[in-house]
């Protein structure tokens, strides 16, 4: 007995524990899944980014015995957006929940452009909780949660990637504004009503120009550039803005997003409106000095309560020592240095009396609360009914003289619509206490999930349209070519169309799948909401207007034959709705 234990004490405590050892087989990584990201801000080029982030992952775990069965990638997404808000991160992590992936492991090509701040340590866990490693080139293997140090490597490498994306903003700056400064140089975006952009020649960067590209500046329109100048001569003469958007209209002046529909096809393009005058009043480009930097990106929380949810991108007018204006003029002017000047002198004072008189009003206690401010629009003309005190009661109006002169709404629009309050208060609470009581719960769910809608359908079919578009471009290019056109007049267009077929072929490639809830996650959000019965007997305003914030209480009404359609959207994705007209 003593000599067996000498010779193998393991082997002799299994056999009396019964104790069966099994023989480590080494099959390598197997399949894995491989994600990547790549942002258009800095010119790259999807299919390159694309090819190169997989190819070092493969490198990668391909020793290894990993093979990449199926690809993630995001296009157009900047790292700083949390993984829950990219459409093919997203896609990844609703992919974790199903257990027939075909993969258990995930691998990316650089870990700086797929983490951003503390966005790994938000996400690691998610991964771990379903059995999936991460394989991360910068740790030179794989994510071991219960190593320290990998934490810590993992902390250091989102505060580079922050950093590096802090950096590039910077340099990217202020090489914009030295081109301002000491060129005058149009930096792209849309031509200011009056002008219009035409050919500079060739690009000063080499490289660019190498690859065809041409130096775009501002050159007058003339068939514009006359409404400017009538629109400064009017508004030093004393009128208002509203005034003379009334007067360009009467006289049937195409409105800027009118006359261009190409550049402005998010705006309406029914009229001339008193901020169209205002921004063109305030705009100093018109003087024939380049600007530069006058609005501002800042990013702020989505939710302050949940600092993991991100942050959004906003703009805001920026403070005067950010500004950049050319040392000489840059490009032809419309309206004289001085004239603007007294412009802007003009609108200074009469804008000092409008916050002395809101100063004044902002003391004043507050006498009405609009229980549905910004919730009710008009089912005419799409716009968001206003709040409109009576004596009696509350009435919520959309008036007809708002409207643009011309509008086409104007000959199906009363010249007021009224809706009461209190009573689309009482119908709406009524049909919110049936929606949520108890016994009716499975059926409200059941509801929220039929009603999800395929937004996912419509991204894919503005990708083949952008795509269709861009190839007959080149097909046009080529005709005109056969037909004896220069080629070197092309260049640049067919340059762009190329870009544009590339950039939505990849977009048409990498549609995700829709993200749905599932059953689970509706209950946990209406739960989240809370007693709905309670505040519903409570009838205090707060609560009302809180718990129609929270679910996402909107309304449309009809003034013929008066009904409301009432939804709410308490789950917030892919616009799951329950309906109800009242």
């Amino acid at each position: 007995m003593t000599v067996e234990i000498s010779r193998d004490p393991w082997a002799t405590l299994d056999d009396l524990w019964g104790i069966e050892v099994s023989e480590v087989v080494e099959d390598g990584i197997g399949p894995v899944a491989g994600y990547g990201r790549c942002s258009t801000e800095d010119n790259q080029d999807p299919e390159t980014s694309r090819g190169w982030q997989f190819g070092n992952a493969d490198k990668f775990v391909g020793p290894l015995g990993g093979r990449i069965v199926e690809e993630f990638f995001d296009i157009g997404k900047s790292r700083s957006v949390p993984w829950e808000r990219r459409d093919e991160a997203s896609r990844l992590l609703a992919a974790l929940k199903n257990p027939h992936r075909g993969w258990n492991a995930v691998v990316v090509g650089e870990g700086t452009r797929c983490w951003f701040g503390n966005q790994f340590s938000l996400i690691a866990p998610r991964f771990e909780a379903y059995g999936v490693d991460l394989w991360v080139p910068e740790l030179g293997g794989k994510y071991n949660p219960r190593n320290p140090s990998h934490k810590m490597l993992m902390s250091v490498l989102g505060g580079m990637s922050e950093s590096e994306r802090q950096h590039v903003q910077a340099r990217v700056r202020a090489a914009m504004d030295t081109q301002v400064l000491n060129e005058g140089r149009h930096q792209g975006g849309r031509a200011p009503y009056g002008y219009v952009t035409v050919d500079g020649g060739p690009h000063p960067n080499p490289r660019k120009s190498a690859e065809g590209y041409r130096l775009r500046v501002l050159a007058i329109d003339d068939e514009s550039a006359w409404v400017v100048q009538r629109i400064f001569a009017e508004y030093l003469s004393g009128m208002g803005d509203r005034a003379i958007a009334n007067g360009l209209n009467r006289d049937r002046i195409l409105c800027p997003s009118a006359r261009r529909p190409d550049q402005n096809k998010h705006r309406p393009g029914d009229g001339w409106q008193g901020g169209t005058v205002r921004a063109i009043v305030e705009n100093p480009r018109y003087t024939g000095y380049a600007f530069f930097g006058r609005s501002t990106k800042f990013e702020t929380l989505l939710d302050p309560d949940d600092v993991s949810a991100g942050h959004v991108v906003r703009f805001r007018k920026a403070s005067p020592d950010r500004v950049v204006r050319s040392r000489n003029p840059a490009h032809p002017k419309i309206v004289e240095i001085e004239d603007f000047t007294a412009a802007q002198l003009l609108r200074k004072s009469k804008g000092s009396l409008r916050s002395a008189r809101k100063t004044e009003r902002s003391g004043r206690a507050l006498k009405h609360r609009y229980l549905f401010r910004g919730r009710i629009r008009c089912d005419i003309c799409g716009r968001k009914m206003e709040g409109s005190p009576r004596k009696k009661a509350m009435y919520y109006r959309c008036p007809a003289r708002t409207l643009a002169p011309g509008s086409p709404v104007l000959t199906s629009h009363p010249g007021a619509v009224y809706l009461r309050e209190d009573a689309l208060q009482d119908a709406v609470n009524g049909w919110l206490g049936h929606v949520f009581d108890r016994k009716n719960r499975d059926r409200t769910v059941a509801a929220l999930m039929d009603s999800q809608e395929p937004v996912i359908q419509i991204g894919r079919d503005a990708a083949k349209k952008r795509l269709a578009e861009a190839e007959a471009k080149l097909t046009r290019f080529q005709n005109a070519i056969i037909a004896g056109v220069d080629p070197a007049a092309l260049v640049e267009a067919i340059n762009e169309a190329q870009a544009e077929r590339l950039v939505s072929r990849a977009a048409l490639d990498n549609v995700p799948a829709p993200v749905e809830v599932d059953v689970a996650e509706i209950y946990a959000a209406i739960d989240l909401i809370g007693d709905v019965s309670a505040a519903l007997r409570g009838s205090a305003p707060t609560r009302l207007e809180e718990l129609y914030e929270a679910i996402d209480l909107q309304v449309r009404y009809k003034q013929n034959p008066h009904v409301a359609d009432v939804s709410i959207n308490p789950v917030g994705v892919n616009n799951a709705r329950v309906r109800g007209g009242t």
